[in-house]
């Protein structure tokens, strides 16, 4: 079974207790990769997502680079709001940041994606937002649907 198809019923069957963010994670030792999301709100169909990390617990593939594999994810991730692209590599750091090709505006805020990979072995994704007059940003929880989760999750493995 694929990353997606395994992990699809398993953020179906959790069920988070009680207010406040919560965390799920589980090794997939049959697709090569541990899950991990932390949420502020989990139902039957989807969750107000706050992180989304993978971890890689097999070996990456021979020749797989942290800008390869940069590149590979802003082609093939699909379901989030906005697409991505290849925002940084810092081969020294063995590190790169995707992030939203187009910010969504609202007012005078602008909201984006990020994906930081490091090396070939984890990859997270989070949501912020930052104002066009202040400096800084802001992490946000985002809506996703488990079965989207479960695609982006697949899409940023390979």
């Amino acid at each position: 079974m694929t990353l997606p198809e395994t992990l699809l019923p398993k953020l179906s069957e959790w069920r988070p207790a009680g207010a406040g963010r919560h965390s799920w994670a589980e090794a997939l030792p049959a697709t090569g990769w541990t899950v991990r999301v932390a949420a502020d709100k989990a139902d039957s169909l989807s969750c107000l997502v706050w992180e989304l990390a993978l971890t890689r617990t097999a070996e990456p593939p021979a020749g797989l680079t942290v800008g390869s594999w940069a590149a590979a994810v802003a082609t093939r991730v699909g379901g989030l709001m906005e697409p991505l692209k290849v925002h940084e590599i810092d081969a020294a750091r063995d590190e790169a940041v995707l992030r939203s090709v187009a910010p969504a505006k609202k007012g005078d805020a602008l909201a984006y994606y990020e994906v930081r990979l490091q090396g070939t072995t984890g990859a997270v994704l989070r949501r912020f937002t930052a104002s066009k007059a202040e400096p800084g940003r802001d992490q946000v929880a985002f809506a996703l649907t488990h079965e989207t989760i479960a695609r982006v999750a697949g899409d940023i493995a390979g």
